[in-house]
């Protein structure tokens, strides 16, 4: 029924400002012509967050390009929009934020198999200074294994 989409966007910031301890993956509340831009991978996830709003959570700031050929109907690129988890993982969630100052980012934006908009959002804690700093020494240890390995 559905091909298998390839399309994966992903927030690359994430796992540099952010230590990620847990995931989920969550349905996003889409309109038509958001799901046909994001299946050209039009979308974007930099300065994204997530916030509770009324027991429900909300990805902030989600950028969903205009889609080429929505008419009068498009829909506004930057607007909040709903995510869709089971109530048990909301109230997890909820809680890890309310107590231990967690906060909920979004990590990558894929099309599952069915065809479906979903979104990995992680449950992270803000990385200081000297943890990133920490990150891109081993990064760069990797690279030069890599090359030593290489030659």
């Amino acid at each position: 029924m559905h091909q298998s989409s390839n399309v994966i966007i992903k927030n690359k910031r994430a796992n540099f400002d952010y230590e990620i301890e847990e995931r989920y993956t969550a349905g996003i509340q889409l309109f038509g012509t958001e799901i046909k831009s994001i299946r050209q991978g039009k979308a974007g996830l930099s300065d994204t967050y997530c916030t509770f709003s009324s027991d429900e959570l909300w990805v902030k700031n989600m950028h969903i390009a205009l889609y080429a050929f929505g008419t009068y109907n498009n829909h506004e690129t930057r607007r909040d929009r709903k995510l869709l988890l089971s109530r048990r993982e909301l109230r997890k969630l909820q809680r890890a934020t309310r107590e231990t100052g967690l906060t909920i980012i979004p990590t990558k934006l894929f099309i599952n198999d069915s065809g479906l908009a979903k979104l990995e959002i992680g449950l992270a804690r803000g990385k200081k200074n000297y943890d990133k700093r920490q990150s891109l020494k081993e990064k760069e240890d990797r690279r030069s294994i890599d090359r030593a390995m290489k030659h």
